[in-house]
């Protein structure tokens, strides 16, 4: 699971993510392990209840969720996070496909490669 990438403040920061994230779709690709990609946005959804919400909302319900002793750091809870939405996401789908019979992948809520 990856996080699609945003434009930030900070051209510097997002250029060393865009490539951070294109060396982890590379490595999984190049194994035949399936990609899925979330925004910060539906992770904060799914995590938190909407998707305006603050760090120390996704941390502390990554916690909760997780029954974790302490809330983890923002970048561990944003990995964590998008774990869950995808954990979510994919029962859900599974669940869809197996009722209606169908085998394609839906793909308004995620993309996958």
């Amino acid at each position: 699971v990856v996080e699609i990438v945003f434009v930030n403040v900070n051209p510097q920061a997002t250029l060393l993510l865009g490539q951070a994230r294109g060396a982890c779709v590379t490595a999984l690709v190049a194994q035949n392990l399936p990609v899925t990609e979330y925004t910060a946005l539906q992770m904060k959804q799914t995590v938190a209840g909407h998707g305006r919400a603050a760090k120390a909302q996704v941390q502390e319900m990554v916690r909760r969720l997780l029954a974790l002793p302490a809330a983890p750091r923002q970048d561990a809870a944003d990995a964590l996070g998008l774990a869950i939405t995808h954990a979510h996401a994919s029962h859900s789908l599974a669940r869809l496909q197996a009722a209606s019979g169908q085998t394609r992948r839906a793909g308004s809520m995620y993309r996958q490669r």
